[in-house]
């Protein structure tokens, strides 16, 4: 497995979650299509690229189980999440929900887009440690009011890495008559997709974590209902030419990491496809389960709402500070393992990947222990 990636061997690679790692196969493509690019620019850019972005939007929507004609190319999650946040008309004191294990990112905007409504953001505050689905439930009914005009919920958190109930989540905003947006920033390539079955406003995600895409590669799902009113981040000549025009058109970018998708997909599928999202799985438990028994702590998802990532505490309390202290420790060190500071505790999140297996999280613990101790 190793030998599908370029990582640096002498560097302990546990944290596929940040950025992913792209195979070299995908990077073969990406290089390829970028090659065609610059062969001539600008007879690729405006005879050849339009016909090739709907065809890579089409294999990436096959996979999705999405309608192509509503999947719009974006180079991240959050700016997926921009797109649906700048394009709502709100007033003043309607609701912006978000969960409290939000991505900072997306929390960030949806404060952003409300400040300028004179609206506000209300936050449902998820049980944490080991939350069961029904608690999780729970808090967002909590947290939902007549006024939330928009529920904001993540598929898989970034800093607890928990798998949500997502499908329930929706049911219960929809009971509620609340549009939702998806962040699946971690979602494709962990766990499997069917965007149909979950029937979201709006779901956005990264292909270049765990589906293998280049760095830059991700989507925008909106349901038919939204298209004419969801627009772009950036507006461009496309704008009122319909969805799919404005969002494959927002002026000149590399459209390479979009094209290189459906080499993206095959790596995935050569390297085990639903089989590989298993065995991930299987392999961050019995890590989680040996880190925890080694710091005697605990791990902070139960089976059911844990994928390919987990997160371990640490004997120690602390705040975000220290929680980046103790990762710049870890850096130098020789690992990218990320540290959080939740409810003034610390834990450690690692990913599990094809390239990993037990003993890089043998050797992960020694690593934790001298920079704890330093």
């Amino acid at each position: 497995m190793t030998e599908a990636f370029d990582l640096d061997p002498a560097y302990l690679t546990v944290n596929h979650g940040s950025f992913g790692a792209v195979p070299r196969s995908v990077q073969a493509a990406q290089r390829a299509w970028a090659a065609r690019m610059e062969a001539q620019p600008t007879r690729f850019l405006a005879t050849e690229a339009p016909d090739a972005l709907r065809a890579a939007a089409t294999v990436l929507a096959r996979y999705l189980n999405t309608d192509p004609e509503g999947l719009g190319f974006v180079t991240n999650a959050t700016e997926g999440c921009n797109a649906v946040l700048r394009s709502l008309r709100l007033a003043p004191d309607d609701e912006i929900l978000v969960l409290s294990h939000g991505y900072g990112a997306v929390r960030k905007t949806a404060g952003f887009v409300a400040a300028r409504a004179g609206a506000r953001v209300v936050e449902a505050a998820l049980p944490f440690p080991r939350p069961t689905g029904e608690a999780v439930l729970d808090a967002l009914a909590a947290a939902l009011s007549p006024r939330t005009r928009i529920a904001v919920l993540d598929h898989i958190t970034s800093p607890s890495a928990l798998v949500l109930p997502v499908a329930a989540m929706i049911a219960l905003c929809r009971a509620h008559g609340v549009p939702v947006l998806v962040d699946g920033a971690h979602a494709p390539g962990q766990v499997p997709l069917d965007l149909f079955a979950l029937d979201a406003d709006w779901y956005t995600g990264n292909a270049h974590k765990w589906l293998f895409a280049p760095r830059g590669c991700a989507f925008l799902a909106t349901a038919a209902r939204h298209r004419a009113t969801t627009h772009p981040a950036v507006i461009s000549h496309g704008h009122g030419d319909g969805y799919v025009a404005e969002f494959d058109w927002t002026g000149t970018r590399d459209p390479s990491p979009f094209l290189a998708i459906e080499a993206a997909i095959a790596a995935h599928a050569a390297l085990g496809g639903t089989a590989l999202m298993a065995r991930n799985r299987a392999l961050v438990a019995e890590a989680g389960t040996m880190l925890a028994g080694h710091f005697g702590t605990e791990v902070g998802a139960m089976p059911a709402m844990q994928g390919a990532m987990s997160v371990i505490r640490l004997p120690r309390a602390g705040d975000t500070a220290e929680a980046l202290a103790l990762r710049q420790r870890l850096f130098v060190r020789g690992t990218d393992v990320p540290t959080v500071a939740i409810d003034g505790a610390l834990w450690l999140r690692i990913s599990a990947q094809a390239y990993n297996d037990r003993a890089d999280y043998e050797r992960l613990a020694g690593l934790v222990e001298t920079a704890l101790a330093a």
